[in-house]
C-alpha cells in the first residue's frame, strides 16, 4: 500500500491490469484469486523469522504480522491454484518461505567464502542505478526471459534467501555466492528475483520479467471463457 506506482506501470507497460491487494483474511484472498490471472510478489519489509521456525537475528528490521500472514497464504493460495508468479525482493524471500525455506537474517554477519568479493546489498546509490553484478544459470527460464546469463542489478536488501524451498532451484547469484534468483522448473512461470526490477523495468531485461508474467497470465485467462483484461495481482 506504500510502495508507490512503479510496479503498477511495470505492469501496466507489459500489458497487464494491475490489481492491489490489501491485507485480507484468507477467504477473501480466495475470492480476489478466483479472479485473477497471475500474482507479483513484491518488496517490503523483513519477514517475521517464526514463519520459518528460526529465532531473530539482533539485526532483524521491523516486521508486520498482518502482512505476512495475508502474503504467505496469497503465495500459497497462488502456487496450489498454478497461478504464474513473479516475485521481487521481500516478495521472494516470502515465496521461498511458503514453500518451506528459509532465510539469512542478516547478509552482513555471514562471511563470504575466499576469495569471494564483498557485496554491499545495500547499495547508498539512486535505485535506478545498478551496483553489482549477477551471473545466471545458462538455460535456465531466469536466463531465457531476461536474454542474459550476466546482468547489473541494483540492490535495497540484508536478507536472502538460505536453504531453497520445496521444488525451487537456484538460477542466479551474487559475486559472494548471495542466491539472487531461482524459479521452480515443474511450474510453467514461476520466477524470483532479489532485485528491485521494477525500478529498473526501463531496461529491456528487467521489462522482460514484467512481459513473461503477463504472457504467462495471458494464458491463465486463455482457459477461461471470459474474455475480460488481464489482471495481475500485487
Amino acid at each position: 500500500m506504500v510502495l508507490g506506482l512503479t510496479y503498477i506501470r511495470a505492469i501496466s507497460a507489459a500489458g497487464g491490469a494491475p490489481v492491489v491487494v490489501p491485507p485480507l483474511d484468507p477467504e477473501q484472498l480466495e475470492a480476489v484469486l478466483a479472479s485473477t490471472d497471475g500474482v507479483c510478489l513484491t518488496g517490503g519489509p523483513d519477514i517475521d523469522p517464526a514463519a520459518y521456525g528460526a529465532e531473530p537475528d539482533p539485526d532483524l528490521g521491523p516486521t508486520d504480522a498482518e502482512l505476512d500472514a495475508t502474503e504467505l497464504a496469497l503465495a500459497r493460495s497462488a502456487f496450489d491454484r498454478g497461478l504464474p508468479i513473479l516475485a521481487i525482493c521481500r516478495g521472494s524471500q516470502l515465496l521461498n518461505v511458503a514453500l518451506g525455506g528459509t532465510l539469512h537474517q542478516h547478509l552482513p554477519s555471514i562471511a563470504p567464502p575466499a576469495p569471494a568479493p564483498v557485496v554491499h546489498h545495500r547499495q547508498t546509490d539512486p535505485a535506478h542505478r545498478p551496483t553489482h553484478t549477477v551471473s545466471l544459470l545458462p538455460g535456465s527460464g531466469l536466463a531465457a526471459t531476461l536474454e542474459a546469463e550476466e546482468l547489473r542489478v541494483n540492490s535495497f536488501h540484508h536478507q536472502a534467501v538460505d536453504r531453497l524451498g520445496d521444488g525451487l532451484r537456484a538460477t542466479a547469484w551474487a559475486s559472494d555466492g548471495t542466491i539472487e534468483g531461482y524459479e521452480a522448473p515443474a511450474r510453467p512461470f514461476l520466477l524470483a528475483v532479489q532485485w528491485h526490477a521494477e525500478l529498473l523495468a526501463h531496461r529491456r531485461p528487467d521489462q522482460r520479467l514484467f512481459e513473461g508474467l503477463v504472457t504467462a497470465s495471458g494464458r491463465t485467462r486463455s482457459r477461461s471463457a471470459d474474455a475480460a483484461p488481464l489482471e495481475v495481482a500485487q
